[in-house]
């Protein structure tokens, strides 16, 4: 996913910068409708049949980027259209949260089995004799396929020497583990929102660049430009999404120069969570639920209530680490602007939510964040080192990483208790999860702490990531260990000085 730089992510990005570039330089928003000409520039095209239609798949990503809607097609409707609706300093997203741009689609077959060039028409042709529907037979020395009596079982794909049969799915349905990516009358991916919990797995798995989130770049630039004084909230996921020279020192340098007033370690707010959850399941479980249901993940608890309404009522009811952490900033200064970043389109979602409005003003993802970075033409090599972050422990830390919250709970509750028995399991990837869920329904996990991760390996494969799963858990475990204290008990933050916790509320508003 994460582990090539293609086409698709350097035009994602580049709309990043010049939205940022923009906003930085005079937000001058009559200068909009030009910038699809700066990311796509010349007459001659690069990645699909037309260069205007190159550029006007960009003018609808960048419309999103500003928050806009997408316009349709069979509308004129000018490429600044509604511009001055998001030309503020404070703007929240307007659903749905997740766009596909049609004309950007493939129309890719949702599943289909197909015989490709590579059949040798061998003679034990075991794909015609595993067939469970005689869908398969042999032409001219090639196994043909019947697509009226195929079930897509996948037998054959299995079975052929040769693996010349290929079993073909959408990327975007098939990375969506809600089941929401469907088709509309033309073949066009489809999202249903009423299962979509913004994951933000499409996203990166469309190979065409045809989903986009709303963003908020323009509006956290032009907060920063009218005085505002912004604080930046930096997900524990960081580590290496900008390469090995950015430490956190260089990041809170880094983010001076775009005109942060500082930055806030949000592995700070988990240390907290992991405590919070401790207390709270030792009180709970399972005197009064049978199971707790960790409350981190908006795509997990989003799945939760769409899923499994029924057990909604065991999600913890403590706060995440990016409110815990905002709420923190605004008993500093309440009147501070909040930006939290991190890997996850589906903390958007979170943010949208009227109960914390008030603590997080603003949510990016490291891809947008890089986009400001580019618009600045920073030299992260020639940055100074701040003092970083060193008042988070490696249970905080460790969030960022599937099973790292359920861990972090486990030894907080160890370290209250060294013979309270805490039962774990853990889940990565919305498919995964239901599977979890469908089992604890079930009954097969009273008196255990369930934790979900709706991406797979946890934030660190979150859509707004910069780099590869597998280089990200490496540099978490390390900065995970270089953590002067690792137990989240030994935070030297006292949870009940924050601000009293309510319930968190899984009804989205």
């Amino acid at each position: 996913m994460f582990e090539l730089y293609s086409s698709v992510i350097d035009i994602r990005r580049k709309v990043f910068a010049e939205l940022a570039r923009l906003a930085y330089e005079d937000g001058d928003i009559h200068r909009f409708a030009a910038l699809p000409y700066n990311i796509i520039p010349g007459e001659d095209s690069h990645y699909r049949d037309s260069i205007f239609l190159e550029r006007a798949i960009v003018s609808e990503r960048l419309r999103l980027a500003m928050g806009l809607p997408l316009r349709p097609v069979d509308q004129y409707i000018p490429t600044n259209a509604n511009l001055y609706d998001t030309v503020v300093a404070e703007k929240y997203y307007e659903p749905p949260l997740v766009n596909i741009i049609k004309f950007a689609c493939h129309a890719c077959p949702e599943r289909e089995v197909i015989v490709s060039s590579g059949c040798q028409g061998c003679l034990a042709h075991p794909c015609k004799e595993i067939c469970p529907k005689n869908a398969i037979s042999v032409k001219h020395g090639k196994s043909v396929i019947d697509p009226a009596k195929c079930v897509k079982c996948g037998r054959c794909v299995d079975v052929c020497p040769y693996h010349a049969i290929i079993k073909m799915e959408r990327p975007c349905a098939k990375a969506c583990g809600m089941g929401a990516i469907r088709s509309d009358e033309k073949g066009h991916a489809d999202i249903d929102y009423n299962k979509c919990v913004s994951c933000g797995q499409c996203i990166v798995n469309c190979p065409f660049g045809a989903i986009a989130d709303k963003s908020q770049i323009f509006q956290v630039v032009r907060s920063i430009k009218h005085g505002h004084r912004v604080v930046a909230l930096i997900a524990p996921a960081f580590v290496g999404q900008f390469g090995p020279e950015m430490t956190s020192g260089r990041l809170e340098a880094a983010l001076k120069v775009l005109g942060f007033d500082h930055v806030a370690d949000v592995a700070v707010g988990a240390d907290l969570c992991a405590i919070d959850e401790a207390k709270r399941f030792m009180e709970e479980v399972p005197e009064k639920q049978p199971f707790m249901i960790t409350s981190c993940c908006p795509s997990w608890i989003e799945m939760t209530k769409k899923m499994y309404p029924e057990l909604s009522p065991y999600v913890s009811m403590s706060l995440t680490p990016m409110v815990l952490t905002a709420r923190l900033e605004k008993q500093r200064d309440p009147d501070c602007k909040i930006v939290f970043v991190g890997p996850c389109s589906a903390k958007k979602l979170e943010a949208m939510k009227t109960s914390i409005r008030s603590y997080v003003d603003y949510v990016l993802t490291f891809e947008e964040l890089m986009g400001m970075f580019q618009a600045k033409d920073l030299d992260f090599s020639q940055l100074p080192e701040e003092k970083g972050f060193n008042e988070s422990t490696g249970a905080g830390r460790n969030f960022a990483v599937s099973g790292g919250v359920a861990k972090a709970v486990v030894d907080a509750v160890h370290h209250i208790d060294p013979d309270f028995e805490v039962k774990t399991a853990y889940a990565e990837g919305l498919q995964e999860c239901r599977k979890l869920l469908a089992m604890a329904k079930a009954g097969k996990y009273n008196g255990y702490l369930l934790e979900g991760m709706g991406c797979p390996g946890g934030c660190i494969a979150g859509m707004g990531t910069l780099q590869a799963v597998k280089d990200s858990q490496k540099a978490i475990a390390k900065y995970k260990e270089e953590a002067e204290q690792q137990n989240a008990m030994d935070s030297k933050y006292d949870i009940s000085k924050v601000e009293a916790l309510e319930k968190l509320d899984i009804d989205w508003e």
